[in-house]
């Protein structure tokens, strides 16, 4: 039997201070999955509800509250680990975060230990690139405000964007084609990169990081 006093106007109060729910998650206020359904697509309509991917979503006055607050750059960046477990942010968001990369990615990119997937909503489109088990390593887990966000370090970021291209980058100009802001590395990092070029073994990653423009 229909529970009458499940209203829109209900969801949203139970889930403004949630950064994302599920579908399944309303499941307990007694109503079947197909009513809800309608209900969230009503909210969605209205701007009131935000999709986030296949069944996940976030109301709109959480993100209000976020954007009042000065959370919502860290939120974006915190979604991106939530849309996709077992993923930390790199590539090309994170080389452009540490002027590596000359030109603003269009995408938020991430490597994961999960097969490359790919989820687009109003915060943007988030690309997912899967790595090796052995690889997944070299991020930082960082506390921004109400969020834990794992970012990989520069060098770390660099080596998944040189990585990811190993067989394309078959000679030096072809790493220059990539234009790329190498100044930017301390020896620190330049050290970091060298044990993961390490790490991968091949002969293509070395000679890659040979070819690299020397600073």
């Amino acid at each position: 039997m229909r529970n009458d006093g499940i209203t829109p106007k209900k969801i949203l109060g139970l889930t403004a201070a949630l950064p994302f729910f599920y579908l399944d998650d309303l499941t307990p206020l007694g109503e079947d999955k197909p009513y809800m359904k309608i209900i969230l697509s009503r909210l969605a309509k209205r701007g009131e509800m935000l999709r986030l991917k296949k069944s996940m979503y976030v109301s709109k006055p959480y993100i209000d509250a976020a954007e009042k607050s000065g959370l919502f750059p860290d939120y974006v960046e915190w979604l991106a680990n939530a849309l996709y477990p077992s993923s930390y942010l790199s590539l090309d968001y994170i080389l452009y975060e540490h002027n590596l990369l000359t030109e603003a990615p269009k995408n938020i990119t991430s490597c994961s230990r999960s097969k490359t997937a790919r989820f687009s909503n109003s915060f943007g489109n988030y690309f997912y690139h899967q790595i090796q088990e052995r690889l997944f390593l070299g991020f930082k887990i960082l506390k921004m405000g109400n969020f834990t966000i794992l970012k990989a370090t520069r060098a770390k970021g660099l080596f998944d964007f040189l990585y990811l291209r190993k067989n394309l980058l078959v000679n030096r100009k072809s790493i220059e084609a990539l234009r790329l802001n190498l100044g930017h590395l301390t020896p620190e990092d330049w050290r970091e990169l060298e044990k993961y070029i390490e790490k991968e073994g091949s002969e293509k990653m070395k000679i890659i990081y040979a070819n690299l423009p020397p600073q």
